[in-house]
């Protein structure tokens, strides 16, 4: 709320056994079911008063939990349950900010709670921080976590240029995801190398690990050294792309979502499989997840039916993403990391020389420990701001 706009208040409230209704002063109305306030209630015989945790199952609430009374108390409402006589305080702030009928619930993961980007979103200036601010400012970490949320991804610049720096990244926000790579990978060409991102050619936009499940919520590259003639990074806004995919032809969109296909990875230690489809949506058909990645598509096994409309649709979304207007390009220089969303952002990179070097490390991370980071500044930001 900003510093000119006018509290809300109670204005008035009612209740009959099955629910609380509630009139604010800005003409809202809620109505709060028994049943949704018996299970909420702060009390400390329901919610363990540190880690606020539900100190009582469903099945211990009366199946006729009803409403026997309630009172206004300074900044409280005091709501009396029948039949077990329990007695709950809830303060009005809280039912202001957590009733059902005013506050729509939120999937953070989603494409609601993003910045739907193309190459002209950002005008040439990227989101970036400077490795020192982002490990010993709180104010500039936040800032840097919360352009990872909004966008999908952010650069380091000036990252010490050891070997196994971008695993001391991680442990500025969250948790190492090791794979069968291990805790880091190196990126440079290789003699007979088990994975195409280890040699010198272009690789189109993709995402990391779709056979494995969960895929790492989080992948960084750090350039070490880079020497060589090409090898420009291209990054690429998924969701953006799902979108455009939805508003051009929502039946090819629909099928990319209802269509689980298989993706798989072998080496001669590894066999990984997962079947997903590429669009991963939650009840409000917003998009949480996708998946593309061409070079990881296992045999395509599908209904006879089915096999046109899926290469149709799979057809129109890679066009989508190889359009130049959706991509942005930038040469990942010596000292600098990107971290991005591997649910979200494909990433690509042009071929490159052979003669000079080019060498990079990456590491895997989840994004629950990112977002847990930026949970937690953000309330130390409000509680200073108290």
């Amino acid at each position: 709320m900003s510093i000119n706009e006018t509290p809300i208040k109670l204005e008035k409230f009612s209740f009959t056994e099955n629910q609380l209704t509630i009139i604010w002063s800005d003409g809202r109305t809620s109505q709060l079911a028994a049943i949704w306030l018996r299970d909420h209630c702060q009390m400390p015989q329901s919610r363990d008063p540190v880690s606020g945790q539900r100190l009582l199952n469903i099945t211990d609430i009366p199946v006729d939990i009803r409403i026997a009374n309630v009172a206004q108390n300074d900044v409280m409402l005091v709501v009396d349950f029948a039949p077990d006589s329990h007695q709950s305080e809830f303060s009005i702030s809280w039912l202001l900010d957590n009733c059902y009928c005013l506050n729509v619930q939120m999937d953070v993961r989603s494409e609601s709670g993003k910045k739907l980007w193309q190459k002209s979103s950002f005008g040439g200036k990227l989101p970036r921080c400077n490795y020192d601010l982002f490990c010993d400012s709180p104010d500039s970490k936040q800032s840097a976590l919360q352009s990872f949320k909004d966008f999908g991804f952010v650069i380091l610049d000036d990252v010490p240029g050891n070997e196994g720096q971008v695993l001391k990244v991680i442990n500025q926000f969250g948790f190492v995801r090791e794979t069968n790579y291990g805790p880091l990978f190196e990126v440079r060409t290789k003699v007979d190398a088990n994975n195409l991102a280890f040699t010198n050619l272009g690789l189109g936009c993709h995402l990391d690990n779709p056979y494995r499940d969960p895929v790492p919520g989080i992948q960084l590259l750090h350039c070490l050294q880079s020497s060589t003639t090409g090898g420009e990074s291209i990054l690429q806004d998924g969701f953006m792309a799902a979108n455009i995919l939805r508003d051009e032809n929502p039946q090819h969109f629909e099928t990319l979502c209802r269509q689980w296909i298989n993706y798989r990875f072998q080496d001669t230690n590894t066999d990984l499989h997962s079947r997903v489809p590429m669009f991963e949506t939650n009840d409000k058909n917003e998009i949480i997840k996708v998946r593309y990645n061409n070079r990881s598509i296992g045999t395509l096994k599908l209904d006879p039916d089915q096999v046109t409309e899926f290469y149709a649709a799979y057809r129109h979304y890679a066009e989508i993403i190889e359009r130049e207007v959706l991509q942005i390009q930038f040469k990942l220089n010596p000292g600098e990391l990107m971290m991005f969303d591997n649910t979200r952002v494909l990433h690509a990179r042009n071929g490159y020389s052979k003669g000079g070097v080019r060498h990079l490390q990456g590491a895997y991370s989840d994004l629950d420990g990112l977002y847990s980071t930026l949970n937690t500044l953000k309330t130390k930001t409000l509680r200073l701001a108290d």
